[in-house]
């Protein structure tokens, strides 16, 4: 009887342990959670760089971007017909350690990937992957 509960008692703790989320990808997720401009001028072929919309940008005749909020809630800010910007809402899902599913309400473009080249010092680095339906 004492092997069976010693068994168990293991068995749960193993099983604490392993649904225990990574720290890095908690920390990299909150700092994702903020509202970020395309920085244009610091693409690299497919890569694009995208800054926190506080950052000190050069002059431009407008920036897209999103906001991903922690509650998976999501905004993609498009130049508006009058030089602007207009906001879509949606949803983001984490698809694994380093991709977004992108999909937005009201669905007048197709859902999207964003691979996460990287993210640090304030510099989000992406790959826009559409999805083919």
């Amino acid at each position: 009887m004492r092997l069976f509960v010693l068994l168990c008692s293991l068995s749960v703790l193993l099983l604490a342990a392993t649904c225990q989320s990574d720290p890095r990808a908690a920390s990299q997720l909150k700092q994702l959670e903020r509202t970020w401009l395309h920085a244009h001028e610091e693409d690299q072929g497919d890569v694009r760089v995208y800054r926190p919309n506080t950052y000190a940008f050069p002059p431009s005749r407008g920036r897209t971007g999103f906001a991903f909020d922690h509650n998976g809630l999501f905004t993609q800010y498009d130049i508006a017909p009058t030089d602007g910007i207009e906001g879509r809402k949606g949803r983001w899902t984490v698809t694994n350690d380093h991709t977004l599913r992108i999909t937005l309400d009201d669905k007048k473009d197709p859902d999207y990937t964003l691979e996460i080249v990287s993210l640090e010092n304030d510099v989000l680095r992406v790959r826009w992957v559409e999805e083919v339906k």
